[in-house]
């Protein structure tokens, strides 16, 4: 039986499928504190000791919550998922391109690549829908409680997660495997099969890498934020992605037009190339 292609898509999440960043909904509030001073203050560990701004922001979120006697339980922060806001459409997002994919004969798949926090996107009611989500995380004790970070994830080790999409390995661990020679037809999922979405610089290396290998990067914006729209649109100047779309994921908005698009061409790449045979 002949294997049907599959395309993945490939998500960031703070002002991608959310208009925030993740500790803004719950977490900040549990800690009586507002983001405009949890970001300076944790900014200010990251320049005073040139350090990781994702390391940085981890840590003062283990501080803040001690000080006030939060616990930092995998279910804390799960809670604290549940109240972040999405997107228009984005729940029901995944079926209707799962749908859209199925009637082409192409398989779905759908991977988170974030800066944020896996615990706290386990909260939120679209975590069942990704096949991995590759971001940060927290080691824990024996307690259940948070102790120091497991895994930190900056713009460029984001680039990492696109080559284990490409190859199928879905562990943070990894860095063997990845790193292995492979064939380009041995590979799962190929470059040109990936559409990557993501909402700024930050996103910038990871758009680059799938576009430079024949991906489909798509540059989304927020419309109520013009700066988010201008960000947009000087990556699509400067060819960074291939469309600028907004944070509409309902069945009538562009976004589920271009990808609609990206999925018919993949499916006729992939009859011709098995006519060549």
């Amino acid at each position: 039986m002949r294997k049907r292609p599959i395309v993945a898509l490939i998500y960031d999440f703070d002002g991608t499928l959310s208009p925030g960043n993740m500790q803004e909904f719950g977490f900040i509030q549990a800690i009586e504190q507002n983001a405009k001073t949890f970001w300076r203050k944790s900014d200010e560990i990251a320049i005073g000791q040139d350090a990781s701004n994702i390391l940085a922001y981890m840590k003062l979120m283990f501080d803040q919550a001690h000080q006030k006697g939060i616990k930092l339980r995998r279910k804390d922060f799960q809670r604290f998922g549940s109240k972040i806001e999405l997107f228009p459409g984005v729940r029901e997002w995944f079926r209707l391109v799962n749908e859209y994919g199925k009637s082409q004969g192409v398989v779905i798949e759908h991977y988170i690549n974030s800066s944020g926090l896996v615990e706290m996107i386990e909260g939120t009611p679209i975590a069942n829908e990704f096949k991995r989500i590759f971001a940060c995380s927290f080691l824990y004790n024996d307690a259940g409680e948070a102790e120091w970070p497991g895994v930190a994830v900056d713009y460029t080790a984001k680039t990492q997660f696109l080559f284990k999409i490409n190859k199928g390995i879905l562990s943070m661990r990894d860095n063997k495997l990845v790193n292995e020679s492979q064939a380009e037809d041995k590979k799962r999922i190929p470059w040109s099969n990936m559409i990557y979405f993501g909402d700024g610089d930050t996103d910038v290396p990871c758009m680059k890498i799938v576009k430079m290998f024949g991906g489909n990067p798509i540059a989304v914006y927020n419309p109520a934020n013009p700066a988010k729209k201008a960000t947009a649109q000087k990556l699509l100047r400067q060819d960074r992605v291939n469309f600028i779309s907004p944070t509409d994921y309902t069945a009538e908005g562009k976004t589920f037009q271009i990808v609609k698009g990206i999925i018919d061409r993949i499916k006729i790449d992939d009859t011709l190339h098995r006519l060549k045979r």
